[in-house]
C-alpha cells in the first residue's frame, strides 16, 4: 500500500516550482492532491495533469492565502468535496529582494503577508478541519534565509524566520489534538526561486555547497513527504534542513 493512500493533501503554491514537485510526489504515493493556486490556474492545471499522468488523483483549488475569508472559504470547499484533510503543505511564497536601504515598505509588507501571514491563515483553517479527526500533519516550507544572514533579503528572511519560530510553538499547541507541525528548510534548489537567480550567483553558491551541486525539487519534496508520513509520527517542531551542507 502506498504511504498516502486514501489521504487528502493540500499543497499551497503548487502551480509550479517546488510546489509542483511536492504535489507530484504526494500523488505518486497515493494521495488525492489539492493543487492550490492564486492566479496561475493554467499552471495549476498542468500540475494536475502531471499527477494524473503518473497515476495519481488531483483537483485544483484557487484562493488568495493573504486573505482570511478567502482561505476559510477555500478550506470549506475542500472539506465539503473531499470530506477530510490529512496533510497541509504551506509552500506558497514570494520574494522581492533589494538592499535594505532601498527596500520599499510595500515590498516588505507583501512578502510578510504572503510568506508568513498566508501560512498563518492556512494553518489555522486546516487545524480546525484536522482537529475534528484528531489527526493531521502540517509541513511548513521555510528557507535557509530564515536562519542565516541573506543580504538583500531582509523581508524574505524575516518572513521565513518568523515561520520557523511559529512552527515550534504551533507544534507544541497542536500536538495534543493529534496534529503534527514541522518545517522543511531547503537550501539552493534547481526549481522555484533558485532557478530564477543570476547564473553567476548560483555558481558562487554552488562552490560553497559541500556536495558541489544544487538540490532538486524532488529531494526537498522527499523531506516534506517524510515529515508528513507515519514514519515521522513522533516528530514535532523539527527543522529538516535539505541544503547539501551549505549551512554547515
Amino acid at each position: 500500500m502506498k504511504r498516502f493512500e486514501g489521504q487528502v493533501v493540500l499543497v499551497t503554491g503548487a502551480s509550479g516550482g517546488l510546489g509542483k514537485a511536492i504535489a507530484l510526489g504526494f500523488g505518486e504515493e497515493g494521495a488525492t492532491v489539492i493543487v492550490h493556486y492564486r492566479t496561475r490556474e493554467d499552471k495549476a492545471e498542468e500540475t494536475k495533469r502531471a499527477i494524473e499522468a503518473a497515476g495519481g488523483k488531483a483537483s485544483c483549488l484557487g484562493f488568495d492565502i493573504r486573505e482570511k475569508d478567502a482561505v476559510e472559504g477555500g478550506m470549506r470547499r475542500l472539506v465539503q468535496e473531499h470530506g477530510r484533510l490529512d496533510v497541509l503543505v504551506n509552500n506558497a511564497g514570494i520574494a522581492a529582494d533589494a538592499p535594505f536601504v532601498f527596500l520599499d515598505a510595500g515590498d516588505m509588507e507583501a512578502v510578510l503577508r504572503t510568506n508568513l501571514m498566508g501560512s498563518f491563515h492556512c494553518t489555522k483553517a486546516a487545524a480546525r478541519a484536522m482537529a475534528a479527526a484528531r489527526r493531521g500533519a502540517i509541513v511548513q516550507v521555510a528557507s535557509l534565509a530564515g536562519q542565516h544572514a541573506s543580504p538583500g533579503q531582509s523581508n524574505y528572511s524575516a518572513a521565513k524566520g518568523g515561520l520557523i519560530a511559529m512552527t515550534r510553538t504551533l507544534a507544541a499547541e497542536l500536538a495534543p489534538q493529534g496534529i503534527r507541525v514541522n518545517t522543511v528548510v531547503p537550501g539552493l534548489l534547481d526549481v522555484g526561486l533558485g532557478a530564477k537567480l543570476d547564473h553567476r550567483i548560483v555558481e558562487a553558491k554552488r562552490k560553497a555547497i559541500p556536495l558541489g551541486r544544487l538540490g532538486t525539487g524532488e529531494e526537498a519534496a522527499q523531506a516534506v513527504r517524510f515529515l508528513a508520513s507515519e514514519a515521522a509520527s513522533y516528530i514535532i517542531g523539527a527543522m529538516l534542513v535539505v541544503d547539501g551542507g551549505l549551512s554547515l
